[in-house]
Parts: C-alpha cells; sequence; structure tokens
C-alpha cells in the first residue's frame, strides 16, 4: 500500500504552549489544556465545514463563471490538482483554478535561478507560466477557492499554515517541521501581511506564531484581515 505520508519528526504543539512548557504543568492542568484544545478543535471542524459547504453553494456561479473563462483563455482543464502536505505530513490533493500554462511544473527547474524567495518556497513576481486569466484570480485569490472542497472533506481548515509541497518539506529543519502540527489553511498570518514579502525564516515564524496563539476570536480576525487583503486585490501577482 501506497504511503502517503512525508517522514516527520513529531513534535507537537498545543495552543497558547509550546510542548516543553506544556511537559511542565501539573497534570490536572494538563488535562484542563487538553480538554479545551479539543474543544476547541471540535467547534472550528464544525465551522470549517460549515462554511466551506455554504461557501461552496453561494459560490457555484462564480465558480462556473471563472471555469469558462479559464478554458477560453488558455489551452488545459479549469481545474488544477497539487500534491501538498498536510498535519503531521500525511500527503494531499489540493484543488484551484489553473492559473498557469499546462507545462508549467515541467518548467519549474529552468526558473529556478530567478526565486525570489529565500529558504525551499518558490515565487516569481512575473512569473511567464502564469496566464492573463491567471493573474487576474491570482490578485484576487479566487484560484485558491476550490480549497473550499479541502476543507470540506478536512484535509484542510479555513485558518492555518498554508500547505508546503513535498519538495520544500524534505528541506524543512526540525523547527520548520512544526509548521506540520496542524492543518494546513486557506489564511494565516503571512496571507494577511503578503505585500510585506517577509523572508521564508519570518514566514514560518508567524506561523508558528499562530499555532501558539490559535483560539476561535484568532481564527474570526484573520478571516476579517484576509477580505481586507483580497477585496483591494492584493492577492497573489
Amino acid at each position: 500500500m501506497q504511503d502517503n505520508t512525508v517522514k516527520v519528526e513529531k513534535n507537537e504543539v498545543y495552543s497558547g504552549h509550546s510542548e516543553f512548557q506544556i511537559k511542565r504543568l501539573p497534570d490536572s492542568e494538563k488535562m484542563a489544556h487538553r480538554r479545551k484544545v479539543a474543544i476547541y478543535n471540535f467547534i472550528k471542524r464544525i465551522l470549517d465545514i460549515f462554511l466551506s459547504f455554504f461557501g461552496m453553494i453561494f459560490l457555484i456561479p462564480l465558480y462556473a463563471i471563472v471555469a469558462l473563462l479559464v478554458i477560453i483563455d488558455s489551452k488545459g482543464p479549469a481545474f488544477f490538482t497539487q500534491t501538498r502536505v498536510g498535519k503531521n505530513g500525511k500527503t494531499f490533493k489540493m484543488y484551484k483554478f489553473r492559473s498557469m500554462c499546462l507545462d508549467a511544473e515541467s518548467q519549474l527547474e529552468e526558473l529556478m535561478h530567478m526565486n525570489e524567495r529565500d529558504g525551499p518556497a518558490f515565487n516569481i513576481t512575473d512569473d511567464p507560466r502564469v496566464t492573463r486569466m491567471g493573474r487576474i484570480i491570482r490578485r484576487t485569490c479566487i484560484d485558491e477557492l476550490p480549497q473550499l472542497l479541502n476543507v470540506f472533506f478536512g484535509s484542510m481548515s479555513i485558518v492555518g499554515p498554508r500547505p508546503p509541497l513535498p519538495g520544500e518539506v524534505e528541506q524543512y529543519n526540525t523547527y520548520q517541521m512544526r509548521r506540520l502540527d496542524v492543518k494546513p489553511g486557506l489564511t494565516c498570518y503571512w496571507q494577511v501581511s503578503k505585500g510585506e514579502n517577509p523572508p521564508f525564516a519570518e514566514w514560518v515564524q508567524m506561523d508558528l506564531d499562530y499555532i501558539e496563539k490559535r483560539s476561535l476570536w484568532e481564527d474570526l480576525k484573520l478571516i476579517i484581515l484576509t477580505f481586507k487583503v483580497i477585496l483591494p486585490g492584493k492577492g497573489s501577482s
């Protein structure tokens, strides 16, 4: 049977406390804290199902229009699936509207010298693989909307660190692996500060800060801030 997990070193982090801090708590406080986290995770999952389901229903007309425009604009399907790494290193198929040419992944090696990011991540401001329609849906983050299906089925959450590629995870050190302690999400601290384009180390720290601070209130704030970024068209270029 195929192993759908990227090997990671287990380093669980609980909401509001590091693993080291949890171990130092009295047993009664450990149980109370873990019960609090379990309740948070349960409520968050219910909200993920509710928001993703009704979000997809509400967005059906937009899905249809964007899918048609993507097909008209360039050769290929409307949707694109890519293997990403989720919680505890488990891989899954992530859905997006296709924003690049069909052979985009095969061109990646030729473009590596143009990479504007440090660390294992890859990004080019004016990526030549991006189609005309792709630039529009990336700028408005519409290309990410099909991931509501990932949220509905549980491989992703509305809020959480963005899911990395397997090749990126292979380059992670133990500290960076902690990004995989929670479900990946559609948005997190980095997405609401995209204009700053932070270095990879800072990006990772933002994700770990979220893991430490995560709560329903923090999730709500990030969702609101995300809309403030999306509406003016400040998404990916």
